[in-house]
């Protein structure tokens, strides 16, 4: 397995790791987009590879275009992308599975990772939020073994590690997900709902269905419902892990304070 991830830069690295093609969009583009503009490598990955992403195309038809449209999804914040390559709806946490994601880890090397919350509303990204904990963690580990024909070297120190709240800002309880930041992400959304527009195959499917451009207008509703919980237009919200040995300052707040 290659991964095609950031070289350590001036700033810091950010590995946002979701699910599939445009949840990151959804959920935390503004943040990683303002984080790039103060100079952050910025690296975008999924576990899952969109195969169910289509009622009409063949799942290896519709898993080449999504990864497409992801990958200039995230060229245009200057970002990578990678894919570990597990078909939709097939996750599950296993020593396979947590190597190739300790790998990317690995080849990453991140000081902040922003994951799906624990409690989302599909298993998918549960899985993969529990795999991005999981490798934060393993990463580390000098005799842990991803078996990756050239393996990377192991992660340095535990990441800061962010999950980003979920569609609606609730668990799978209808329970509001509690936030310990909301990114004001108002004066990125045009880029934002950019970088959703490169998953056309998705834009069109859901233009096929609801007869209007529904896939934006809910990325708007998704970013004005949080956005309002702090009074901003449009806002992204994080949940950090502090558990044991985790970083417990919120670098987020700190990367992200207003320019003096």
């Amino acid at each position: 397995m290659v991964f095609n991830l950031p070289s350590k830069g001036k700033g810091m690295n950010i590995l946002a790791l979701a699910a599939h093609p445009d949840d990151i969009e959804f959920m935390c583009a503004g943040t990683l987009i303002m984080l790039k503009e103060r100079g952050h490598q910025i690296a975008l990955a999924t576990v899952n590879n969109g195969s169910c992403g289509s009622a009409t195309l063949p799942p290896d038809e519709i898993v080449r275009i999504r990864a497409g449209e992801a990958r200039r999804a995230a060229e245009l914040i200057g970002a990578t992308f990678d894919c570990v390559g597990i078909p939709d709806l097939e996750s599950v946490f296993d020593n396979p599975t947590r190597r190739k994601v300790s790998e990317l880890m690995r080849r990453a090397q991140p000081d902040i990772v922003c994951t799906h919350f624990p409690g989302d509303y599909m298993p998918d990204h549960e899985i993969a939020g529990l795999l991005a904990r999981d490798a934060t963690f393993t990463a580390t580990l000098g005799n842990y073994s991803t078996l990756a024909p050239h393996p990377a070297p192991i992660l340095k120190r535990l990441p800061y590690l962010y999950y980003f709240s979920t569609l609606e800002g609730i668990d799978h309880f209808g329970q509001d997900v509690l936030l310990d930041i909301i990114v004001d992400v108002s004066s990125v959304m045009d880029k934002k709902t950019a970088m959703l527009c490169c998953h056309a195959s998705q834009r069109e499917w859901l233009r096929h269905e609801h007869g209007i451009d529904e896939y934006v207008e809910f990325l708007k509703r998704q970013a004005a419902h949080l956005g309002a919980r702090r009074g901003y237009a449009f806002g992204e919200g994080f949940r950090q892990h502090r558990g044991h040995a985790y970083p417990r300052d919120n670098i987020l707040e700190t990367l992200l304070a207003p320019k003096q």
